[in-house]
């Protein structure tokens, strides 16, 4: 399979790799990351920033050792919720190299993932990153990663949403990857906080009656 954007060289999957990824923290969406490979080695992090952190519209994917390999940073005002990445710290001044947004604002018919300064290199996710049930498609309608629910090897258990797999395919960049998996959550974080706040109007008492 042809390999797409590579934020570094040493993330791109020589074979099929399963990451497994835990939210840091359960309290408020878009928290942090950790990141583990199939050994059990801390492979990327997030930092997690407290309950405001969503606020800022910026996350920061980072190596084990806390360099900054990622930056996905929302763009206002965005009518579909564009997302954009960069390299590093992504300093001022400095040109996203791809863009994320969903592919409709009515209803939730996937996300669009452009390349820039590729012609022709793009991606689609669809499915439901919520259910942790989702595949990155690229132009060619080839799989390039998926998120599933994780499920425990030794009991068959299906695990919580705050643990889940994503599988890299062969030639793709597992910082990518884990990139698009940020703003997903972002996205996602935002559509939920905006349903609870929502249903809380709605119902200002719920859950009184115990």
């Amino acid at each position: 399979m042809t390999g797409g954007l590579v934020v570094e060289d040493a993330f791109r999957c020589e074979e099929e790799t399963h990451l497994t990824v835990m939210k840091t923290s359960l309290f408020f969406p878009g928290d942090g990351f950790a990141v583990y490979d199939s050994k059990g080695q801390l492979a990327f992090r997030v930092d997690s920033y407290g309950p405001d952190a969503r606020d800022t519209g910026e996350v920061v994917l980072m190596d084990p050792h806390g360099r900054c390999l990622l930056t996905v940073r929302r763009k206002r005002p965005s009518l579909h919720q564009r997302w954009e990445g960069f390299y590093g710290e992504g300093t001022d001044g400095q040109k996203p190299i791809f863009s994320v947004r969903r592919s409709s604002i009515i209803g939730n018919t996937g996300v669009t993932v452009e390349v820039y300064g590729s012609p022709g290199e793009e991606y689609h996710i669809e499915g439901s990153f919520a259910q942790r049930s989702c595949t990155i498609f690229n132009a060619d309608r080839e799989p390039v990663a998926e998120i599933r629910r994780k499920v425990d090897a030794s009991t068959n258990v299906v695990l919580g949403k705050d643990v889940f797999s994503l599988c890299v395919k062969p030639g793709f960049d597992g910082a990518f990857a884990m990139g698009l998996v940020l703003v997903l959550d972002r996205i996602t974080g935002d559509a939920d906080a905006a349903d609870v706040a929502e249903r809380e109007d709605a119902v200002p008492n719920a859950g009184s009656d115990g």
